[in-house]
């Protein structure tokens, strides 16, 4: 394949992937437009609820995601038993996930009053984080359905469920923070309840195509498998765990710096929220990137093409800088308008202001490291770029951070500039990891025809 080639074969594969990833993220974005109509105290509430769920979330998300590369590598094989397999010990697997990672969240909740966060904001949180909690298991669901369907290429069917189900959270969340058609004015909660029921509906339409669509029926997808194998579950778990322990590291560390913000203020609370909602926005269609990377990876190595595999890696590699440049130049021109559109303060706003300057900054270096963790996962290595994201992120950018906020007096950009550097590092190392690997890779494959 040409690079025209490998740009146009991931062009089709990451934009629908971009977009269900920009819907998914888009109902917490819609979420903290709505809520910071309400005042700077809701929002900084959201802020805190939401810090504690989304590290829980993504780490699920990232269980389900095991299953995405073997499933493509089986496509690339032609074994269409083994991908029916994969997807019923993937569902169960993820709705354990589901159910474990909820009563963690629901512990969790009984110790916001202990983070020394302003109380009238905990009050708020509690609940609000409450509700949102309850849409993991059908959000698991949901997932398994997504990541078989991602894994055989096929990504625009979960992008157009995505769109719609966060049209119906927006519309719920008009209904009933406000109050209006007679509805109760429910606040905060009702951003809850609206992303709970969207949750839902996406686990029933997602589901309901795959069962029954005539795509998948060659498969011969079963919900139980009566043969469950030990040694299947081991195989996506190995890949599952380490890749939601790399969403842990990165995405906990954002929430940290969340509640770092608590100790400075609510202003730089619910200015934090702002600039990383803005953020997570580039970093969620980076991901979209990351998992049509981790797709082309892993079924070229099916296909037994590992030119082709270097190729299709490093073109990814080369559309997530261009697109992140874009998203840099964004948040650099529009960095006093974007935090208007959620709330009036212009307190907050000058806060956001400042820090979307350094979010522009580490957008090249979020996306590289996105796509990085993806393409490895797409050759089946995930511990080391684990251990390189814990390191990066909790032995480096969160104590540089902390030192910069409150020992350099630097406040909010010290510890957003703590998280730069560690983004920047895990964006080197993970670029240089899957360079060596799939050189390697290529080589051993010549020695290998090379004595046939």
């Amino acid at each position: 394949m040409t690079l025209r080639d490998h740009f146009k074969t991931t062009f089709h594969l990451a934009y629908p992937v971009m977009l269900s990833q920009l819907g998914q993220v888009s109902v917490g974005v819609a979420d903290s437009m709505m809520v910071g109509r309400l005042g700077a105290i809701p929002l900084a509430a959201a802020s805190l609820g939401n810090s504690i769920f989304f590290v829980i979330m993504m780490f699920g998300i990232g269980v389900s995601m095991g299953i995405t590369p073997l499933v493509s590598v089986a496509e690339g094989k032609g074994k269409p038993k083994r991908i029916s397999r994969l997807f019923s010990h993937g569902l169960w697997i993820n709705a354990a996930t589901g159910l474990i990672l909820t009563m963690l969240v629901l512990g969790l909740s009984q110790g916001l009053h202990f983070l020394n966060q302003p109380e009238e904001v905990v009050i708020l949180a509690v609940p609000y984080l409450l509700i949102i909690t309850a849409s993991l298991i059908p959000l698991m669901v949901f997932q398994t359905f997504k990541q078989l369907a991602e894994g055989l290429s096929q990504t625009r069917q979960a992008m157009y469920i995505t769109i719609f189900c966060n049209l119906v959270n927006v519309f719920l969340n008009w209904v009933l923070i406000w109050g209006v058609w007679g509805f109760p004015e429910l606040g905060l909660n009702g951003a809850g309840w609206a992303t709970l029921i969207s949750r839902v509906l996406m686990m029933i339409l997602m589901g309901g195509y795959v069962l029954y669509s005539k795509r998948y029926r060659v498969f011969q997808l079963r919900l139980l498998n009566p043969k469950a194998s030990l040694p299947m579950v081991s195989r996506i778990l190995k890949i599952g765990i380490p890749t939601g322990f790399q969403y842990i590291f990165e995405v906990s560390a954002f929430s940290t710096a969340a509640i770092m913000m608590g100790w400075i203020g609510v202003n730089a609370l619910a200015g934090h929220q702002i600039a990383l909602n803005l953020a997570s926005i580039s970093y969620m269609m980076a991901t979209g990137l990351s998992t049509a990377g981790m797709i082309r990876v892993s079924n070229q190595i099916g296909k037994g093409n590992l030119s082709g595999m270097r190729e299709a890696g490093m073109t990814v590699f080369g559309m997530v800088i261009a697109f992140m440049l874009v998203c840099a130049v964004v948040f650099f021109a529009f960095r006093f308008f974007l935090p208007t559109l959620y709330i009036d303060d212009p307190e907050v706003i000058s806060l956001s202001a400042s820090l979307l300057i350094i979010a522009g900054l580490f957008q090249l270096s979020d996306g590289v490291q996105v796509v990085g963790l993806g393409v490895l996962r797409g050759l089946e290595d995930v511990k080391v770029p684990t251990l390189v994201t814990l390191m990066a992120y909790w032995v480096l950018g969160l104590p540089l951070g902390y030192v910069l906020a409150f020992e350099f007096g630097w406040a909010e950009k010290g510890v957003w500039i703590g998280l730069l550097i560690g983004l920047t590092i895990t964006a080197v190392m993970l670029f240089y990891r899957f360079h060596q690997l799939s050189k390697k890779k290529i080589m051993e494959q010549s020695i290998q025809i090379t004595t046939d």
